[in-house]
């Protein structure tokens, strides 16, 4: 009988230790940007994962009817842009993607809008990007960020940001929000890449 407890918990320990791997450490090393996807930026221009220049990115998908997690997020990478931008280093170092999970409905027009209100284009390095329905899907898919139409306009979605070092590797997840986005930790986390 000892004996079998003995191999049930061991068996039990493994199974654990290789869920925890899967989910951190499997899982990210597979998040990556898909070479062949263009996106539009809010200024009008192009965005291509095929020609990335090395920067630690900071990732967030999000949709701009969104009530709270969204806005509160971008609000609290703002406030990250701003202490980044002083240590002279956004930019040319750090860049900031933004990308909308429901481009039918965040037109272009409403992208510009949501920019300005957060100062997005007060500084270079930080690009509110927008695609076409597929390639959106394929981008969210590979950094398994779930989303779905509740129906009533408003979406069910991941509640996940990613810190990709300069060779474009995720890192670091956070998650999403006033309580669940740490301004300090992604701050520190950022910097820790870039130095």
């Amino acid at each position: 009988m000892k004996k079998i407890y003995i191999i049930f918990t061991t068996l039990l320990v493994i199974g654990i230790g290789s869920g925890i791997y899967y989910f951190t450490e499997y899982r990210q090393s597979k998040m990556e940007f898909p070479e062949d996807i263009v996106m539009n930026t809010q200024e009008g221009g192009t965005y291509s994962f095929s020609d990335l220049k090395p920067k630690v990115r900071l990732l967030e998908f999000m949709y701009l009817d969104c009530p709270d997690l969204c806005p509160n997020t971008t609000y609290q990478m703002q406030k990250i842009r701003d202490k980044l931008v002083k240590q002279d280093i956004f930019g040319d170092k750090v860049e900031f993607l933004t990308i909308t999970f429901n481009p039918e409905m965040d037109t272009t027009d409403k992208i510009k809008t949501y920019a300005k209100a957060f100062d997005i284009n007060e500084t270079d390095g930080w690009e509110i990007l927008r695609g076409t329905p597929m390639d959106t899907k394929k981008l969210t898919d590979q950094f398994d960020f779930l989303f779905r139409d509740s129906g009533t306009g408003e979406f069910v979605h991941s509640t996940a940001t990613y810190l990709l070092d300069a060779d474009n590797h995720v890192v670091k997840v956070f998650g999403m929000g006033e309580y669940d986005f740490d301004k300090e930790e992604v701050y520190k986390a950022i910097m820790k890449e870039v130095e």
